[in-house]
C-alpha cells in the first residue's frame, strides 16, 4: 500500500505524525477533547468536529480504525468499543471526502474475531457506511525492529496511512489499566500475543506502542470495566476523549481511574522508547461540554452496590459518580474502609452537612474533594 502522507503539507493548527519518517510535528492544537454524553455516534463526531481532524488527514489517505474488540461481548458490558464510535468516526469521515476507510482487529487468543464483530454490532455499521472488516487473524504479517527485538504485526496495520486507535478505558487484571496504547495488542497474531504473555507483558506492550504508532485516539469511556479486561463490573461515565499522543491519553486514563504511571508497568518504559509524553498540562484538556446529572446508576453487580453502601446520591453526575467508584474500589483493595457517609450530586447544592462531599456541588460539606468532576486519584486521596 503507498504511503500518501509523506509529501502532504501539515496543516495549521494540528499535531502530525508522518508515519514513514517517524516524525512528530506540533503545532497549537489542544492536547485532549473531551465530551459527555449518552450518543456515541454524535459524540465521536462532535469531538472530531472540534479537533478539525479532516484537515490533519491527507487527501486519499487509507484510514484503518482500530477498536477493542476483545471477545464476544455486548459494549454495555463494560469491555468492547461501542459501535457508535466506529459508525460516527466513519460518517465524519465520509462526510469530509474520505472514502477509503476500513477496521481492522483481532479479537484475543481463542475467541473468534467474526463472531465478536458481530455481537457488537459492527457487521451492521459495515453495511450501513459501505466499509471493510478486516480478521487481522487472516492477515499477512511483517517483521518490524522493536525495542524488545523482531516483532510480527499485521501489514494492514502498519501499512495504514493514518491509524485510529478506538480502545475503552478499562481496568486489567495484569497491567491495572488498559487504554491505547495496550489496545494495539489487537494488531498483532497469536502467537506474538502468547509471547507477549510468556516473555513479559508490559515490556513488549512498551515496544509495540513505541514501533506502531497511531496517527489519532478516540477513547470510548463511556461504561468501561472497572477492574478487568473482560467487562461484566461496566460502570457509568458517560464519558469520551479524543488526542493525538497515545501516551498522554493513557497518563490521562491513569488520572481519571485513580492509578499513578507507576500503577501501570508500561506507561514509563513507553514514554522512554519514544510513544508519546505523559505530560498534561492545565491548558491540554479542552471540554466541549459538561457531564448532566444521572437519573440512575448501573448496578451491574453486588460489588459496586457494596461499594455505595455509604454513598447518598442526590441528582450526581454519571462522570463524578464513576470517579467516587474507583476510588473506593482501589480504597478497599489497600484495606481502606470508609465508615462515614459520603454526599455527593447537585442535590446538595447550597447544603451545609456533616461528613465527606464530592464535587463542587458539595462543597458545604465538612470535609470535599474539589473538582467538577474531581478524579478518582483526588478522592482517594480523601479516603486515605
Amino acid at each position: 500500500m503507498e504511503d500518501k502522507s509523506q509529501n502532504a503539507e501539515m496543516p495549521t493548527g494540528s499535531l502530525w505524525y508522518n508515519k514513514k519518517t517517524k516524525e512528530r510535528k506540533e503545532t497549537n492544537m489542544p492536547k485532549i477533547y473531551e465530551i459527555y454524553g449518552t450518543n456515541a455516534h454524535e459524540m465521536t463526531k462532535a469531538l472530531m468536529k472540534a479537533a478539525d481532524i479532516a484537515e490533519c488527514i491527507p487527501r486519499g489517505a487509507a484510514i484503518a480504525l482500530k477498536p477493542n474488540l476483545i471477545l464476544a461481548s455486548r459494549p454495555e458490558k463494560g469491555a468492547t468499543t461501542h459501535a457508535g464510535v466506529l459508525s460516527g468516526c466513519i460518517a465524519y469521515l465520509q462526510e469530509a471526502g474520505f472514502t477509503d476507510i476500513s477496521i481492522i482487529e483481532s479479537s484475543w487468543y481463542g475467541a473468534g474475531t467474526e463472531h465478536s464483530m458481530k455481537t457488537c454490532g459492527y457487521d451492521t455499521v459495515c453495511d450501513q457506511y459501505g466499509v471493510e472488516f478486516y480478521d487481522l487473524k487472516q492477515d499477512e504479517v511483517r517483521q518490524v525492529e522493536t525495542p524488545m527485538g523482531p516483532m510480527g504485526i499485521a501489514c494492514r496495520a502498519l501499512d495504514a496511512d493514518y491509524l485510529i486507535d478506538l480502545p475503552v478505558l478499562k481496568g486489567h487484571c495484569q497491567t491495572a489499566m488498559t487504554c491505547a496504547l495496550k489496545n494495539l495488542k489487537g494488531c498483532i497474531p497469536d502467537r506474538e500475543k502468547r509471547r507477549f504473555h510468556a516473555e513479559g507483558l508490559s515490556d513488549h506492550v512498551a515496544a509495540l506502542a513505541a514501533t506502531l504508532k497511531p496517527s489519532l485516539v478516540i477513547v470510548d469511556s463511556i461504561c468501561g470495566d472497572l477492574n478487568f479486561e473482560e467487562g461484566g463490573n461496566p460502570v457509568q461515565t458517560n464519558r469520551m476523549y479524543l488526542g493525538t499522543d497515545p501516551v498522554q491519553i493513557d497518563a490521562y486514563g491513569c488520572r481519571l481511574m485513580g492509578l499513578t504511571l507507576e500503577d501501570v508497568p508500561y506507561m514509563r518504559l513507553a514514554e522512554e522508547w519514544g510513544a508519546g509524553s505523559s505530560e498534561i498540562a492545565p491548558g491540554d484538556i479542552i471540554r466541549l461540554n459538561e457531564p448532566h446529572a444521572a437519573e440512575e446508576y448501573p448496578q451491574p453487580s453486588g460489588k459496586v452496590r457494596s461499594l455505595t453502601r455509604n454513598v447518598r446520591a442526590d441528582s450526581a453526575c454519571s462522570v463524578c459518580y464513576a470517579s467516587l467508584v474507583r476510588a473506593l474500589y482501589i480504597a478497599e483493595g489497600e484495606g481502606i474502609r470508609c465508615k462515614s457517609t459520603i454526599h455527593i450530586g447537585q442535590g446538595y447544592r447550597g447544603k451545609t452537612f456533616a461528613g465527606l462531599g464530592i464535587g463542587q456541588c458539595c462543597r458545604g460539606a465538612e470535609r470535599c474533594v474539589q473538582g467538577c468532576p474531581p478524579t478518582a486519584s483526588d478522592i482517594l486521596q480523601q479516603l486515605k
